[in-house]
């Protein structure tokens, strides 16, 4: 029997969503960086891959585009706020390039979901 085809959009951002927690644990247990500013982080870090796993159960081709739209949304402020991070110390440059790499793949790949998705809907 084959196995189910892994949803790479799924996969990758449920990993960021655990980089992102273990990144707000270490830095609120290090005391470095922003208290709100970490707050923010872990909120639209960890939104993105919750959007992107309502989108599976979407009642239309418009709700998938409306849920993947917000995880884009979410994703972009979350590289602002790791841009924060890192100018202003709490991040070394190799753990701001790690996790910025991730989040920049996944902003990628919804910036495909969502064009492809909203071509469709125009035919």
């Amino acid at each position: 029997m084959d196995q189910p085809r892994q949803n790479i959009i799924i996969s990758k951002t449920e990993h960021f969503a655990d980089r992102i927690t273990k990144m707000y644990r270490y830095l609120s247990e290090k005391r470095q960086g922003d208290k709100d500013m970490l707050k923010q982080i872990v909120r639209s870090g960890t939104s993105v891959g919750a959007n992107v796993s309502e989108s599976q159960f979407a009642q239309s081709k418009a709700d998938f585009l409306t849920k993947m739209t917000i995880a884009l949304k979410e994703a972009n402020e979350t590289r602002y706020w790791l841009k924060r991070l890192y100018a202003f110390g709490s991040l070394s440059e190799s753990e701001f390039k790690s996790i910025v790499n991730d989040n920049e793949e996944i902003i990628n790949i919804l910036t495909t979901i969502t064009r492809t998705t909203r071509e469709n809907l125009k035919k």
